[in-house]
């Protein structure tokens, strides 16, 4: 519990120092001609890895440059226009104060991800985002806990600005996650799923036994009725065929017509639905199918199946 609420406490300190030195690396990133390339060591380096992936999924080109490598060759991989982010608790360590006047050399803009403004690296650094913590979440003061949590919640803050100024929109994010379940809720539509379904039709005056054999075909567990202008005039599922049977005299079972089983003006979904909005309304109207039509002109079907395939539900 204690823990938590030092981290917690750690988190809420940042807002203090969000001003125009947070300001001024946001305006450096957004005029950068290249990269973000962001650095770090230890801990930082592996907060710095996960910064990385944020940035890139929200429209801020960034790569990752370990600082003990960087000073080894890894430098090489700075262009002219780039602007470096630094991450270091202390600010000090030796591989942070070796690196800094090669980039002065390059003439490198430098951010400081800093706890400390008298550190080597507050002194250097072109722009602060400070991420001072009173104390870490351990007893001992010791272990790279509180300060590791708000250097990653600064970052986090970082990004999210960036993608706001930006007008990163949710269909950017998907075009960056085309293979997950988070891209999939933005891009997929009903015009990926149902074109491979069955496409079961009964004209509003077949038998029982006809829409029997055509919900049974399609595997679908259900059919639409469709009248001779093609337009979709209701749907028939297995639990219509149920409720039916429940009420209908044994004696008037193969009189029934597909007009009088049916449920008229059904829950549809138009061509170009989203498909994530399908499965809402599916969940909404607790049903397991949905007609896809296009100016009430049946085009095919789309099943709660396909969405839970496709990892939306």
């Amino acid at each position: 519990m204690q823990v938590i609420e030092r981290e917690a406490a750690a988190i809420a300190g940042l807002a203090s120092f969000i001003g125009d030195g947070f300001a001024a690396a946001v305006e450096r990133i957004l005029a950068a001609r290249g990269r973000l390339v962001v650095t770090g060591i230890g801990k930082s380096a592996l907060i710095g890895q996960k910064l990385v992936g944020t940035f890139n999924s929200t429209g801020t080109p960034a790569i990752f440059m370990h600082a003990a490598d960087a000073i080894h060759g890894d430098l090489g991989m700075i262009r002219p226009g780039d602007v470096v982010l630094a991450i270091s608790k202390s600010g000090d360590t030796p591989e942070i104060k070796t690196l800094i006047p090669f980039l002065k050399r390059l003439d490198i803009p430098l951010i400081g991800m800093v706890g400390s403004k008298k550190s080597y690296l507050g002194i250097h650094a072109d722009y602060i985002l400070y991420t001072y913590v009173p104390h870490e979440a351990d007893l001992h003061d010791l272990v790279p806990t509180s300060s590791t949590t708000a250097a990653l919640a600064m970052g986090d803050a970082l990004a999210i600005c960036l993608l706001e100024i930006r007008g990163f929109t949710p269909q950017d994010f998907a075009g960056f996650h085309p293979g997950g379940t988070l891209g999939k809720r933005l891009y997929l539509k009903v015009d990926d799923i149902y074109p491979a379904n069955a496409v079961p039709s009964v004209p509003p005056d077949a038998g029982l036994k006809e829409i029997i054999v055509e919900i049974s075909s399609s595997c679908l567990g259900a059919t639409a009725v469709v009248g001779s202008d093609g337009r979709l005039e209701g749907i028939i599922t297995d639990g219509d065929l149920r409720r039916m049977l429940d009420r209908s005299p044994a004696d008037r079972l193969f009189d029934r017509t597909a007009s009088e089983i049916m449920t008229p003006d059904p829950v549809t979904v138009s061509t170009g639905t989203y498909a994530i909005t399908a499965l809402e309304l599916m969940q909404s109207r607790s049903i397991s199918q949905l007609p896809v039509t296009e100016n009430r002109d049946l085009k095919g079907f789309v099943h709660l199946h396909d969405l839970v395939r496709e990892g939306l539900a």
